[in-house]
């Protein structure tokens, strides 16, 4: 029998994680497959935790593993790939966004053996400010054009996959990790599920605006080399430009006679061009950002406490 195993990183979900392993169970225990619930507390400050111990005293599906400090959610789900046992693995919000209703027919897919894994996408982004929604719109559209990644608008890390693609993940061990576009770049046959979006059933969410903005940042940084050569474009757009400026002052000198006129022009054009090497400067220094950390080698995460011999206790 196949085991499905899903990962649920937590960061201070202590009024929705009743609610979601009620409903989780529930619809894994009809599917006849043994099943794991493995919930990965990313520094939760408020009662996550222990109502997470109380779930694995009471029921031996549940495991858990606690971190050191708050890691993020790509730290987590990356913990829950390197120690899941199930030959079918998903991630899933605490929240509910990410519906346990859809696991059935997400591995009635699988087993046709035509995918290698079911993701979902949203068809809408009800209850989302407009502003944000096209912000993420444009990001999809952008990192789709530039980089060598396959990454679906609307897409959600829910997704059921077989345990080779899972391997795969786990093989990919980078400090900068952006998951969608991992599992863009890993390949393998994926089917996308469209469903439509569903608000947290409590709570608020933990990302802001400008979190999801330093996100999306670390996805184009990680997957793409345009932004470097755009900062290459302007400069040689604007060496161009100077070497005509110059080619017009001379001219003018030899020509006409006339001075150079206009000193505020002159200041006009000192900003824009120190402007724009400020923002190559600013591109450049993102790139070598990332490289200092991946050359670092610290642990994506450390694990305080689990109900388990983790694999690593860092990872």
């Amino acid at each position: 029998m196949s085991m499905i195993s899903i990962i649920v990183p937590c960061c201070n979900e202590e009024e929705s994680l009743p609610l979601f392993y009620s409903e989780a169970v529930s619809v894994l225990g009809s599917l006849g497959n043994d099943f794991e619930l493995l919930f990965v507390n990313d520094g939760s400050t408020d009662g996550t935790l222990s109502i997470i111990k109380d779930l694995a005293a009471k029921d031996p599906h549940v495991r858990y593993i606690s971190f050191a400090r708050n890691f993020g959610k790509e730290s987590a789900m990356y913990a829950g790939f390197g120690n899941v046992r199930g030959d079918y693995v998903a991630v899933m919000d605490a929240d509910l966004q990410d519906p346990p209703s859809l696991l059935p027919e997400m591995l009635k897919i699988l087993e046709t053996g035509e995918y290698d894994s079911v993701a979902t996408r949203r068809i809408d982004r009800r209850g989302e400010p407009p502003v944000r929604s096209w912000f993420a719109r444009q990001f999809y559209r952008l990192i789709n054009r530039y980089s060598d990644t396959d990454i679906v608008d609307g897409a959600r890390d829910f997704r059921l996959m077989k345990r080779e693609m899972a391997d795969a993940i786990v093989a990919m061990p980078e400090y900068n990790r952006f998951s969608k576009g991992i599992y863009g770049w890993i390949g393998f046959r994926t089917y996308w599920m469209p469903y439509e979006n569903i608000e947290r059933v409590t709570g608020k969410t933990k990302w802001s605006f400008w979190k999801l903005f330093k996100y999306a940042i670390d996805g184009i940084i990680s997957f793409t080399q345009a932004p470097l050569s755009i900062a290459s474009f302007f400069g040689f757009f604007m060496t161009f430009c100077s070497f005509l400026a110059l080619v017009f002052i001379i001219v003018r000198k030899l020509v006409f006679g006339d001075p150079v006129a206009g000193w505020a022009s002159t200041i006009c054009v000192i900003i824009f061009i120190g402007g724009i090497q400020l923002c190559v400067l600013g591109i450049i220094g993102q790139y070598i950002a990332k490289i200092y950390l991946e050359t670092k080698n610290r642990p994506h995460y450390i694990i305080a406490e689990s109900s388990f011999v983790p694999e690593k206790k860092v990872g």
